[in-house]
């Protein structure tokens, strides 16, 4: 009988782009989900990674968020991002309250490459699947947010990088008196991606 099994093609740079500009659509859903952001009946459920994943079903939130991936996975594609920064504020004082900060590294070597890198989608998703899982469990140690919340997305690029109109300059948006958890990381073989959150310690000894 003949082997049904055909052999997994390789990652490519721009194959790699869009595995993490992915990934960070699913994360930032999860941290606006988990933390409270936007009311829980505005998500809806999907399976991704193996997982029973929620994703937003507010068309303008969604809208942003396309754009902000789509524009994401140019620039990935391009190795020229080094940090994604999701910032969670009080609506009310501007306070930073939360800051999860995803750094980007990119073998720029893959640009010049023809061949297709070694690494079966089946172990990227199992190494994403574990953040995905970690972020989800941060609600068990992270101080609950007690007042109503807005978030910033923040997207560290080369310098000499043409930027969107839309898009505008920012400050790094720091947490004063932070404790830090670093989260697990993942790797396509061409960007690795490694993860954290900061936030704001109780002001009570």
């Amino acid at each position: 009988m003949a082997k049904q099994q055909s052999r997994e093609q390789g990652i490519t740079l721009r194959g790699s782009a869009e595995i993490v500009a992915e990934f960070f659509s699913y994360g930032i859903n999860s941290i606006l989900y988990q933390r409270g952001i936007y009311p829980a009946e505005t998500f809806t459920h999907v399976q991704k990674y193996g997982l029973t994943m929620l994703v937003t079903a507010d068309s303008e939130l969604k809208n942003y968020l396309n754009n902000v991936v789509g524009q994401l996975k140019e620039w990935l594609a391009e190795c020229s991002v080094q940090r994604l920064v999701v910032v969670i504020s009080s609506k009310e004082t501007s306070e930073v309250l939360e800051r999860w900060q995803f750094d980007i590294e990119c073998d720029k070597t893959a640009r010049d490459e023809n061949a297709p890198r070694e690494k079966s989608q089946k172990a990227i998703q199992d190494e994403i699947k574990s953040v995905i899982r970690q972020i989800t469990a941060t609600v068990t140690f992270l101080p609950l947010l007690e007042t109503t919340c807005a978030f910033d997305l923040l997207v560290y690029t080369d310098k000499d990088l043409e930027v969107p109109e839309k898009w505008e300059e920012s400050g790094p948006q720091f947490i004063a008196n932070s404790e830090e958890v670093r989260l697990r990381s993942f790797t396509t073989t061409i960007h690795k991606v490694s993860s954290m959150v900061a936030y704001k310690k109780d002001s009570f000894p």
